[in-house]
């Protein structure tokens, strides 16, 4: 493939071995908060057309760490990929957000939809990946991701973005036999792109659920979990001579931590629960990551090392089967001053070290 890795912190704590300092990388690290990623979308002409470009692609997801100190870059792309490449018309309207012009109404709907070839509906996406993995030349590991499959499917029934999920959640009371069509495929379709993507040169991989938290805990365990533990099933373990791990991040999911963290090597941790006690219910079974409100990110420079300070101290003291990837507890905000994200980088290493025999 390419380069020896010259820094893989984050791989190793991703599988709980032993690193000097804390590893940090930040959700949506390439994007609108860099002037720029705004110069380079400018040229792309528009958000699919910096996405389906893998020259682009590739110089937006290292933009980061020109800056930052990051100990991981991550794809460039967008979690809705998988339903573009099934025909459903994607767009994004400036200021409104993703829309589809053939939303999944029926069961007919989901019968006409296949599971994409990731090395031609979505080669876009790979060759991002191949260049990528060629730009950094070992200087940081790669980490692929997907949106989950219930994820995918709120966007692809309710037509876009949705703050009540009210055609999703109707299909799920009253026909859950064609929700668990569509979320069959996905499932198939998600596992296929992110082996795609080990394939193509991933070290790590992520899977979002970002919609996760919407559900009572019989529907997320229903509709939710059991299609990422389907995936993680059917992942590719290993690649390039060591353990591609899998994080699994559920926003709003603190309450289920315990049946996420199975099959993933990581579990990724929103703002709204304590580190310290996630590690308390979890022992050292998996690999933490998070969580700081990403909100912080609007406070002074010193106010951002405090809080890093308290996460950091929060999780305490490494062990020998221990795991911390320093994050947000979900992506940046587009407003955030550069300048504070390189004072969060800064602060996890520099406190980080105290926790690392």
């Amino acid at each position: 493939m390419s380069a020896e890795l010259k820094n893989d912190r984050f791989l190793r704590a991703l599988l709980r071995q032993p690193v000097d300092t804390t590893p940090v990388w930040m959700m949506r690290q390439a994007g609108r908060y860099l002037p720029e990623y705004r110069a380079t979308r400018a040229k792309a002409g528009s958000f699919m057309a910096l996405c389906t470009n893998p020259e682009l692609a590739c110089e937006v997801t290292i933009q980061p760490l020109a800056r930052y100190d990051l100990d991981a870059a991550i794809l460039f792309s967008d979690i809705l990929t998988i339903p573009d490449a099934m025909g459903l018309g994607l767009s994004f309207a400036q200021g409104e957000g993703p829309q589809f012009a053939r939303p999944i109404t029926c069961k007919a709907d989901v019968d006409k939809i296949g599971v994409p070839d990731p090395e031609t509906e979505l080669k876009y996406v790979m060759d991002a990946v191949r260049s990528i993995r060629r730009e950094l030349n070992g200087r940081v590991p790669l980490i692929g991701f997907s949106g989950s499959p219930w994820t995918l499917a709120t966007y692809m029934v309710e037509g876009g973005s949705s703050k009540t999920f009210s055609k999703i959640k109707a299909m799920m009371y009253n026909e859950p036999a064609t929700l668990h069509a569509l979320l069959d495929k996905l499932a198939q379709s998600v596992t296929s792109y992110l082996n795609a993507q080990i394939a193509a040169g991933a070290q790590a991989v992520q899977i979002f659920d970002t919609w996760g938290g919407a559900l009572s805990t019989p529907a997320f365990r229903e509709f939710s979990l059991r299609y990422m533990q389907q995936i993680s099933a059917g992942l590719t373990k290993e690649a390039e001579g060591r353990r591609v791990p899998l994080i699994v991040f559920t926003k709003g999911g603190g309450q289920w931590i315990e049946e996420i963290a199975v099959g993933a090597d990581c579990v990724g941790l929103d703002w709204t629960v304590e580190l310290g006690d996630i590690r308390a219910r979890l022992g050292d079974t998996v690999a933490l990551q998070g969580n700081m409100d990403p909100g912080l990110l609007y406070a002074q420079p010193e106010i951002i090392d405090a809080e890093v300070a308290r996460i950091l101290a929060s999780f305490g003291q490494h062990t020998a089967n221990s795991g911390h990837v320093f994050n947000l507890g979900h992506g940046i905000h587009p407003e955030i001053n550069p300048e504070h994200v390189k004072a969060y980088v800064d602060a996890v290493h520099k406190h980080g070290y105290q926790y690392h025999a």
